[in-house]
């Protein structure tokens, strides 16, 4: 996805991932530490190989977040267009990031780490686990109360929409791109329990709704922006509860949902991206974009003599379904996927196992609802293709 944005803003790139997916390589060359070196994965290996590069800067995104000595490594003799180590230390650790954010006001879910043991555990709300180096929701599970071997984190489950937002940030301000709601254990997508798997863009909810949202991520992410001198794009993942944003954790680098972003907004993210770092921001105001525009679906409440109408956002919307295989398979003919709104597409004969990722699924639509359904639709089809 990164390297497709890239490109489409007029950028020369090469790549280097894991999987080195087929569609791939129709946007740059690259390397795949799988196909190319016979690699397992690792970020040591993955920075190791980047050293053999020609290339002047470097852009990273998932995991390496969570991997602050890699990041700097990586950055070695070249120009780092992507958060800094000691950034990606401090806003990646819990403990301050919910000290930044209860301090202002914001909601941050109860929260049990090494060295916040004063947090006293209410035994009538439910509690997650969740691995120091998370992401994408693998390894989260429920806690059951009893102890718990490995590095990790108690927080509190909260009921809600799962949504995030799409930023960029110049160190100092920040500009939100888009909102999203997050696909989390889609059964339909192959996917269980708490694992990220796509968003819709924007999220289904009515027009005033999405605007009290917005306000209270700008706040957010401007106050954490400047607390952490946050750069280039970012997500910002929350639960939507009751009327406010109760954020879960700050991912930041270039997230999954940037290309759904720049669909639906018409923006060149990756250029903003790089903008970014000589402290230019893009005069975007999404707060516009979501208001619908005359003669869009709309829901009345309230009596005539308020004068209120509550509108759901009007198109276009897009979104995305990550696909995990429901058992072992092999993948057949994939040279039409591409054409059909099909993303990370493996090569034939590839054999991926039960629980794997197997490709993104993108569908687009005039309203986010039809574009659930249209997606829905979508998956059902591959699945064909697949089983």
């Amino acid at each position: 996805m990164l390297a497709e944005l890239a490109v489409h803003a007029g950028y020369t790139v090469v790549s280097l991932d894991y999987f080195g997916d087929a569609d791939l390589r129709r946007f740059c060359p690259g390397i795949s530490l799988l196909r190319d070196r016979n690699m397992g994965y690792s970020p040591e290996l993955l920075v190791e190989t980047a050293s053999g590069l020609d290339a002047r800067t470097v852009v990273y995104s998932a995991s390496l977040e969570n991997h602050p000595q890699q990041v700097a490594r990586l950055a070695q003799k070249r120009t780092l267009l992507g958060n800094t180590a000691q950034t990606l230390n401090r806003v990646r650790d819990i403990r301050e990031l919910a000290a930044v954010l209860t301090t202002a006001g914001f909601c941050f879910p109860q929260t049990t780490a090494a060295g916040m043991k004063h947090i006293e555990r209410d035994p009538d709300n439910l509690w997650l686990w969740k691995p120091a180096r998370s992401g994408g929701g693998h390894s989260v599970r429920e806690w059951d109360g009893r102890p718990i071997a490995g590095e990790g984190v108690l927080q509190e489950r909260l009921e809600g929409m799962v949504g995030s937002a799409a930023f960029v940030a110049n160190g100092e301000e920040a500009v939100v791109l888009g909102l999203t709601k997050q696909f989390v254990g889609e059964e339909l997508f192959g996917a269980s329990g708490f694992r990220y798997c796509g968003n819709v863009v924007p999220p289904p909810l009515l027009g005033d709704e999405l605007q009290a949202m917005l306000a209270e991520v700008r706040a957010i992410v401007t106050l954490l922006t400047a607390e952490f001198n946050l750069q280039g794009l970012n997500g910002l993942d929350f639960i939507w509860r009751e009327g406010h944003v109760c954020t879960i954790e700050v991912n930041p680098r270039p997230t999954a949902a940037m290309e759904l972003v720049e669909s639906v907004y018409d923006l060149h993210l990756f250029d903003a991206h790089v903008q970014a770092f000589s402290g230019r921001l893009p005069s975007f105001d999404l707060g516009s974009a979501l208001r619908p525009s005359a003669g869009s679906p709309s829901t009345s409440s309230g009596s005539a003599s308020e004068g209120q109408a509550h509108s759901t956002s009007s198109g276009p919307a897009a979104a995305k379904a990550i696909l995990f295989a429901e058992k072992e398979i092999t993948i057949g003919d994939t040279s039409f996927w591409f054409e059909g709104g099909i993303r990370d597409i493996p090569y034939r004969g590839d054999r991926i196992k039960k629980g794997n990722p197997v490709c993104s699924v993108l569908a687009t639509a005039a309203t986010p609802e039809r574009c659930e359904e249209k997606l829905a639709e979508k998956v059902a089809e591959v699945k064909t293709w697949l089983y």
